[in-house]
């Protein structure tokens, strides 16, 4: 099988804190045999939030390395309360949401971080699902990217 744990810790990259909600909602839900998780967003460190409109305020690359941290989060929440990446078989649906200028164009580009790590903590197969990558006009607290995924678990 597999080892997700292992690949993440060869990455080298920290979890953030896994975020509470800050609504009226579940972070996770399991049913049956699939794990769904709430829109996630940038959580770094330190419990802040990267802020800023893609194509305004930030780069594509300072976007795309948002993307990779909300991958981090969405880890984190599955650690913190599965208690191993093991438990996840694959991904199955990713969407990514943009915060950008309406010129902006390159979404797909920029849920790629999230996406790639994914792929490098999952393999090539079971880390790469379906996926969707859309611009907004804005998201909670002028985050740069928000994402949601469903996943099959073992």
């Amino acid at each position: 099988m597999y080892n997700a744990d292992e690949q993440f810790e060869k990455l080298g990259l920290i979890l953030p804190p896994a975020p509470a909600p800050v609504g009226v909602y579940k972070p996770y839900l399991i049913d049956g045999k699939y794990l769904y998780l709430s829109g996630h967003g940038p959580v770094q460190n330190d419990k802040s939030l990267i802020i800023g409109r893609i194509g305004r305020d930030i780069t594509q690359e300072e976007g795309k390395l948002a993307a990779q941290q909300v991958g981090l989060t969405m880890l984190s929440t599955i650690k913190t309360n599965l208690g191993s990446l093991n438990k996840v078989k694959r991904v199955i649906k990713v969407l990514g949401m943009v915060n950008c200028t309406s010129e902006f164009e390159r979404h797909p580009y920029i849920i790629n971080g999230c996406s790639e790590l994914f792929a490098a903590v999952w393999g090539p197969d079971n880390g790469v699902g379906t996926r969707s990558a859309v611009g907004f006009g804005s998201l909670p607290d002028n985050i740069p990217v928000e994402i949601e995924a469903l996943f099959e678990l073992y």
